[in-house]
């Protein structure tokens, strides 16, 4: 079987104004980097459905999606940028694109269940793992691997699912949506003392968090990986594994001050590759989250894609 990479043109319809990082710039990268290499021949590309009401319901309150929708709702009419908070903001094409990011979340989780691909990776914005059950935050809306997650456990039936994510930001919005859910282990690690100055006490005891001091390299991080993902990991006997898959701790990317490279994000898939087929039958649904020095972005998901679809 083979690897799947589901993305939309209306994912880059999201635009919150010229020189914020989180830019339509990001999946064109991406793109540029996939042809360039010649990685793009070894993926299959299925379509990307929008998320329908009931995905959302998974992770998020009806009162927020009902208040977030207003909101977007007046972008639309007034043709103008809404700020949420100061860093979030929103214009008339970012629902559609919410909707696109969700829906790849949860076609991909379909599609790698069913046995249609071994896995996925969803290039997809805006990111997600920011958005908590009743707020957006830190350039999220809809919590994409959440979603994904519940959409496995409660719609598709399985009893555990892992959720990993290694952006350089902690991902409280999925702590805050999966927290105390025993059918959900969640492993992180994340900058010390960095946005969104969380993690620290985890919300549940599903929760591993690894803050990781400033300065840190690949090699110190992978060693605490090794100690402390894989034997939790092994333990809990995931049926799937979802990847919040954030490439910002790269050492080139402005937004974080991790030591990362190409390499080491190659050698946590591998590992994570390694856990799902000890597992799970290799069924792993990765989102991009994070990830603003555009070169970097792109290696890095290259190396990402590379392990996954075993090139």
């Amino acid at each position: 079987m083979s690897t799947a990479f589901y993305s939309h043109p209306d994912c880059r319809g999201h635009d919150m104004g010229a020189g914020h990082p989180e830019c339509p710039q990001r999946l064109d990268a991406i793109e540029d980097h996939l042809l360039a290499t010649g990685l793009d021949i070894a993926l299959q590309r299925p379509d990307v459905p929008l998320a329908r009401h009931a995905d959302l319901m998974l992770a998020h309150t009806e009162g927020y999606l009902l208040e977030l929708d207003e909101f977007l709702r007046q972008a639309v009419e007034t043709g103008e940028h809404r700020a949420l908070d100061p860093d979030t903001t929103v214009c008339p094409a970012t629902r559609q694109a919410m909707l696109r990011a969700a829906g790849a979340a949860v076609a991909a989780t379909d599609a790698v269940i069913d046995g249609t691909y071994a896995n996925a990776f969803c290039a997809i914005r805006p990111p997600g793992h920011h958005a908590t059950r009743s707020e957006a935050m830190g350039f999220c809306f809809y919590n994409n691997v959440a979603i994904a997650a519940r959409h496995a456990l409660d719609v598709r039936g399985l009893q555990r699912v892992a959720v990993i994510d290694f952006d350089v930001h902690h991902g409280n919005g999925t702590e805050d949506i999966v927290a105390g859910d025993d059918r959900i282990l969640m492993v992180s690690f994340f900058q010390d003392q960095l946005y969104p100055f969380s993690g620290g006490v985890p919300l549940g005891d599903n929760m591993l968090n690894l803050p990781i001091p400033a300065y840190t390299r690949g090699g110190e991080i992978r060693e605490l990986i090794e100690a402390n993902w894989i034997p939790r990991l092994d333990a809990f006997k995931p049926e799937m594994i979802f990847i919040s898959a954030g490439f910002d701790a790269h050492r080139e990317d402005e937004l974080g001050q991790l030591g990362l490279v190409e390499a080491d994000y190659a050698w946590i898939t591998q590992r994570l590759v390694d856990v799902a087929e000890r597992h799970c039958g290799g069924r792993i649904v990765s989102c991009l989250e994070g990830g603003y020095s555009l070169s970097a972005l792109a290696r890095s998901v290259a190396a990402h894609l590379r392990v996954l679809a075993g090139v």
